[in-house]
Parts: C-alpha cells; sequence; structure tokens
C-alpha cells in the first residue's frame, strides 16, 4: 500500500511496527491459496490428532431441546473412509449453508441500485454538509456499533459506506473502510437495542444457570445497562483510534491508487437533479415505512412472533431484517433515480442489479473456499477441543471470582479466532463458567457480559472472519496493492485498545456492583 504524509515528521515506533505488519502480511498469498493451504493442514493435523485419540468430555447445551447434556467429542479425521465421503459428498451443501453468500448477494440487490442510481454519494455527501467534520468520525463510529441489530448486514453496507464518507470529506477512504469494521465487527455483540442475538445468548445462560438454581433465569434486557456503555465507550475509542493514530499513518489519499472504475471524484454541493432526487427517495422512503408499519404494529401482524406476539426479539420482522434493509435500499435507490433522472425505468433497474451481482463474482469464489475450511474445521472438532481444554484449565486454576471472570474473557478472545460464531461458542461455554461462577457468587448476567467483551473485538482481525476478505475486496478499490496485511495492519490497534479499554469498563463495572441490565 503507498501512502503519503503532509510533513516528513519521523514515524513513531508503532508506525513502524504497523507498516512492518503490513509488509509482512502483504507477501502472502491470495486468501484463496491462503485458505487452500489451510485445508490441507486441517486435513493432515486431523489425521495425525486422530492417531493419538485426543479427545474431551463436557457438557453442552442442546440448541434444539435446550437441554444440558453430557458429550464426548474426539479429533475425527479428514483423511478416513468417513472424513473422504464427507470432504466428496458435502462440496455443495458446505456452499449453500455458508449463510455470509446469501446475505451479501441479497443485500447487494438493493445497495447495487442505490449506488448505481448516486443515491449512496448524494446521502453521504449530504452527510458531510450537515455535519461538523469533526463529528463525521464518531457518526460513522456510533452507527457502524449499531447496524448489528440488523446482523451481518451491516458488513455490506456500513463499512463501504465509510469509506465513501471519508473520501467525501478528502480524507483517505481506507481509513474510513478500518473504522466501519472496527465497529461492526469489534462490537457485535452488543447494542442500544435488543436484537436476535440476544435471545439466543439469554436462552443459553438461562439453561446453564438452572443447574445451579432451577428459578434463576435473566430477561432480555439483562446485560442493557452494560450494553449502552459499552457502545458509548467503544464510540469513542474507535472515533479517537481513527483521528489519531489511522488517519495520520495513512497520510493525504492519492487517487491514481484506486482500481480502474473506481469512482474518487466526489463534489461538494448537491446538483438540482441530486436535490430533487433525495426528495423522491424521502416519498419512497415513506411509503416502505407506511407499509411495514401495517405489516408490524397491529396485535396480530404478520410480522410479529405468531405465538408470543412480540416484535423485537424473536419474531419474522427481526429473523429477516436483512429483506427490510434490501428493500429500504431498492425502494429508495430507484425512486430517487427517478427523481435525478438516473434510473428510469424497470430494465434500467434490472440491469444496475446485474452489475453489482457480476461485481461479487471474486468474492464468491472465495467465499466456496472459505466455506469448505470452515466446514472440514468443524468436522475435525478441532476448534471444541481446543475450547475445552482451554476452559478446563482456566476452571482448574482456582482463583477468585473476578480474575477468573478476566481470564474467562481472554479464553474467548483466544478462540474466537478459531471458531468466529458467537452462538456455538456459547453452547460450549456456558454450561461450564454460568455454573462455576454462580457458585462463587457471580451472577449469570455478569457472566453474559465477560463473554460480550471477550467474542468482539478479535471478530476484527481473525481472518476466518467471513467478511475479513470482503473488506479486503473493498480496500482494493480504493488502493490496487493492498491485501491481508493492510487490513491487518489497519485493525491491530483497533483490537489491542478496543480489548483492553473494554476488559477494563467491565473489571470497573463488576467492582463498583453497577446493575447490568433490566
Amino acid at each position: 500500500m503507498s501512502t503519503t504524509t503532509a510533513t516528513a515528521a519521523p514515524k513513531t515506533v508503532m508506525q513502524r511496527f504497523l507498516d512492518a505488519v503490513e509488509r509482512v502480511g502483504n507477501m502472502v498469498p491470495h486468501p484463496v491459496v491462503i485458505f487452500l493451504i489451510l485445508i490441507g493442514i486441517v486435513i493432515v493435523l486431523s489425521a495425525v490428532l486422530s492417531l493419538f485419540g485426543a479427545s474431551v468430555s463436557f457438557e453442552r447445551i442442546n440448541p434444539d431441546t435446550h437441554q444440558v447434556e453430557t458429550a464426548s467429542t474426539e479429533i475425527r479425521s479428514l483423511l478416513t473412509t468417513d472424513g473422504i465421503r464427507f470432504m466428496y459428498s458435502s462440496l455443495i451443501p458446505n456452499f449453500m449453508s455458508f449463510t455470509a453468500v446469501g446475505l451479501m448477494i441479497v443485500a447487494m440487490i438493493g445497495a447495487g441500485v442505490a449506488e448505481e442510481s448516486g443515491l449512496v454519494t448524494a446521502l453521504i455527501r449530504k452527510l458531510v454538509i450537515v455535519s461538523p467534520r469533526w463529528a463525521l468520525t464518531y457518526i460513522l463510529s456510533f452507527v457502524g456499533i449499531i447496524a448489528s441489530i440488523a446482523a451481518d448486514a451491516g458488513y455490506l453496507v456500513l463499512i463501504p459506506l465509510a469509506g465513501i464518507a471519508y473520501l467525501a470529506v478528502g480524507r483517505h477512504p481506507l481509513a474510513g473502510l478500518a473504522l466501519g469494521f472496527a465497529a461492526v465487527a469489534g462490537a457485535f455483540t452488543v447494542n442500544m437495542l435488543i436484537k436476535p442475538l440476544d435471545a439466543v445468548l439469554v436462552e443459553f445462560t438461562n439453561d446453564a444457570a438452572h443447574l445451579v438454581d432451577p428459578n434463576r433465569s435473566i430477561g432480555l434486557a439483562s446485560n442493557v445497562w452494560f450494553s449502552i456503555a459499552s457502545v458509548l465507550l467503544l464510540t469513542v475509542v474507535i472515533a479517537f483510534i481513527t483521528d489519531r493514530m489511522i488517519a495520520p499513518r495513512l497520510g493525504a489519499y492519492d487517487p491514481k491508487l484506486a482500481a480502474e472504475g473506481t469512482t474518487t471524484e466526489q463534489g461538494a454541493v448537491l446538483s438540482e437533479q441530486e436535490t430533487r432526487g433525495l426528495r423522491f427517495a424521502g416519498i419512497g422512503l415513506l411509503a416502505l415505512v407506511a407499509v411495514f408499519c401495517l405489516l408490524t404494529i397491529p396485535s396480530g401482524a404478520p410480522l410479529r412472533n405468531p405465538d408470543t406476539r412480540e416484535l423485537i426479539g424473536n419474531s419474522p420482522f427481526m429473523n429477516g431484517l436483512i429483506a427490510l434493509i434490501m428493500l429500504v435500499f431498492l425502494v429508495t435507490g430507484w425512486t430517487y433515480g427517478v427523481g435525478a433522472g438516473t434510473l428510469k425505468t424497470l430494465p434500467e433497474v434490472i440491469a444496475a442489479i446485474e452489475k453489482s451481482i457480476k461485481s461479487l463474482g471474486g468474492t464468491i469464489f472465495l467465499f466456496f473456499v472459505l466455506s469448505q475450511f470452515v466446514a472440514y474445521f468443524t468436522y475435525t472438532n478441532m476448534g471444541t477441543v481446543m475450547a475445552l481444554s482451554l476452559s478446563s484449565a482456566l476452571q482448574a486454576a482456582n482463583i477468585g471470582a473476578l480474575p477468573l471472570l478476566l481470564g474467562f474473557i481472554v479464553v474467548v478472545a483466544i478462540i474466537d479466532l478459531l471458531l468466529t460464531g458467537a452462538i456455538a461458542k456459547w453452547a460450549i461455554f456456558a454450561p461450564v463458567f454460568v455454573p462455576l461462577l454462580m457458585k462463587l457468587g457471580v451472577e449469570p448476567e455478569a457472566v453474559l457480559a465477560a463473554y460480550r467483551v471477550g467474542d468482539s473485538p478479535m471478530n476484527a482481525i481473525t481472518p476466518l472472519n467471513a467478511y475479513f476478505a470482503l473488506v479486503v475486496g473493498f480496500a482494493q478499490k480504493y488502493d490496487r496493492s493492498a491485501g491481508v496485511g493492510t487490513i491487518v495492519s489497519l485493525m491491530l490497534p483497533y483490537v489491542i485498545w478496543m480489548f483492553v479499554l473494554w476488559t477494563a469498563l467491565f473489571a470497573i463495572w463488576k467492582m463498583l456492583g453497577l446493575p447490568w441490565g433490566l
């Protein structure tokens, strides 16, 4: 990655270290080649560990029955008859079950129309015009964290928008991408609103708590106060790191670095056509909101939970939120195009969708290879055995409640480098640590809060995050030489400071005895 600086000031030790990380990281092969190598390593390692009989026994929560059951997990070799059959026959099922592919394609249906019509650029420039320059970073940081209400859609929408926003104010777009990635991925488990993930985590927590006290349960808002405080803290931390560390290191942006076809010119003033397009988009948005009000507000509305009638939490509305996001971009993009004169007919809209889907060819192929690696790694049980081995060692350490909680956060963070699914890890950790800490007088709300802290920051640096490669692709639009090392070097400061300061917030919260939620 090529960068320039406004002055000849010498680089700090941290900047030189990150430059070295970037150089080394960018020497690694293409991400597809990396995962092909990792697949080979998993195949060989699974055979070796299986030969030595590596296994572990543990209690877990059955995700279907929510009952605690005793299970034994051993390393499964991919070089046995069953393993070879699995690799041969699961090629397509592995790819089809990789939900990131479907989410990405559905989101791009709407995002492609919004981008091709010019709506995205106009909205970002409008945001730049009405927002004080100093506040833009904080606004994007906050919105990126809140974007987790829409599950993984924040990766596909907010991150590229942050890059465009930074470009619009004359700042380095890679700093915007880094800001968006840190906010969306590094704070994924907390929000100011209740989201579908909370329902699953709380249910598993209650199942584990009932092992000690059948009458002890927590609610959906059991971590709401800690989550709100975490969002505020992380908003400031992410914005501060971006302004004080990432942006100065990148320096001024040279548009000549951009890949062919990437738009790097951003006007400062909206034209009359763009202003009319935004008015049309606003009308289209209001009409869509009216439709969804009819589908959600009445007590018997079809998008409410058919049994409990709840809207927030486990409901069709929340579970299918990606459809709403697609429709918002599709409707507003089309209506903007009609108003601005950029997309007037249905064939033009379809052409915009086709163009956005075609641009995903390389990413879809990468996801195909990544899906095989994830499936093979899961099949071998190596991640589960490692997680349980670490948790057993921590459990046997015989330390106090707070040190045990802090150690738990560290273990979760380490495992998150290999197992990125928040639900899958909590299904393993909850029946181990919730009862253990409850016996030490720690409330289950605190254990769940600790899990949230450990599970998030590493998402922004592990290549096993399904969207890590996508962020590399976003970066290459603005800098052709960007690679894995570029993203790792950009994200390291975020990961380190978010983890340290968020853990400190947790420790202070616990020591002061503040309420975790409602």
